[in-house]
């Protein structure tokens, strides 16, 4: 009997990223590795373009804003380019395959968390399936970025089309989806500053409080990740209020009074208002966890009055 020949592996689609930056580089690179053909990426200046290409390690082409008219006819075009740009970035590329004759209907994707696939207007009225695909990683490096969206989360929206090519990228990157309405877009995406970007701004404050103390920046650095790296691992593992700890989980009054007067008498008062803000946040929490409603009342109208 003849054996039947193997079935040859599905192609996956050609991808050229707009916006070549720590982003848009990681997300090239993380999906060159994972057999997507990067056709091209494009930034602002050459040598900026070549070190992503690079990065990438498949030979892209290098292009820079001013060269939008070569980019390929990819599969997948990726605008990965700051907020403010995207609307003209979707604008030139569409004036760029309107004038090319039988480019067919292809998917734009953009990768900001605060907009909608509603900015890829031009695009969509140029044929393209238009859509977002937000990773929820913080990526500050390129390299390292693009092996952080294994197992994260990816917030998807737009035409259909393009949500179900956002999702099979996110499968193939090993990470997760979800999705939204287009209208809770900005709120999805400070809710994401909240975790990250305003977590960083908080741990510079307790940075400082302990310079304060007397310590190095390196050493007070030192000393505060592995705490904040067990208050994550109680948030892995309980809800909030389950993973609140500490003097207001214990609704401590003597010990928030002290810790009100040391920032008042150190003048330091954007660390005192974030603690009486992120303080009344606490005191929700630890009245569902069980703590003497007293003892939070008491608390309560202490940093009332450090206000």
């Amino acid at each position: 009997m003849t054996a039947m020949p193997a079935k040859a592996a599905k192609r996956k689609p050609t991808v050229s990223i707009v916006g070549a930056g720590r982003l848009g580089t990681a997300l090239a690179r993380a999906l060159a590795h994972n057999g997507y053909t990067i056709e091209a990426v494009v930034a602002r200046r050459k040598p900026s373009a070549r070190r992503a290409a690079a990065l990438v390690g498949t030979r892209p082409l290098a292009l820079t804003h001013a060269e939008l008219d070569r980019v390929p006819p990819s599969d997948i075009i990726f605008i990965t380019t700051a907020d403010d740009a995207i609307v003209e970035t979707s604008a030139r590329l569409a004036a760029v395959f309107a004038r090319r004759k039988g480019s067919g209907a292809r998917t734009a994707l953009h990768a900001s968390g605060a907009l909608s696939s509603e900015v890829l207007h031009a695009l969509s009225d140029a044929g393209f399936a238009t859509g977002s695909m937000h990773p929820l990683v913080s990526v500050s490096d390129a390299a390292q970025g693009a092996e952080s969206f294994a197992s994260a989360f990816f917030c998807v929206e737009g035409e259909p089309r393009a949500a179900r090519a956002a999702r099979k990228i996110v499968r193939a990157l090993g990470g997760h989806s979800f999705s939204i309405s287009a209208n809770d877009k900005a709120l999805y995406h400070a809710a994401a500053v909240m975790a990250s970007g305003h977590m960083t701004a908080l741990f510079d404050v307790a940075e400082e409080m302990l310079a304060r103390c007397g310590l190095a920046e390196r050493r007070a650095r030192a000393v505060l990740l592995p705490l904040l790296r067990s208050t994550l691992e109680n948030l892995y593992a309980s809800d909030p209020a389950g993973a609140l700890t500490g003097t207001f989980a214990r609704a401590d009054t003597k010990t928030v009074r002290r810790h009100l007067a040391a920032l008042r008498s150190q003048k330091m008062t954007d660390a005192l208002a974030a603690y009486v803000m992120l303080g009344r946040r606490s005191l929700l929490l630890a009245k569902a966890a069980g703590a003497s409603h007293t003892a939070l009342k008491e608390i309560e109208e202490e940093m009332r009055s450090a206000e």
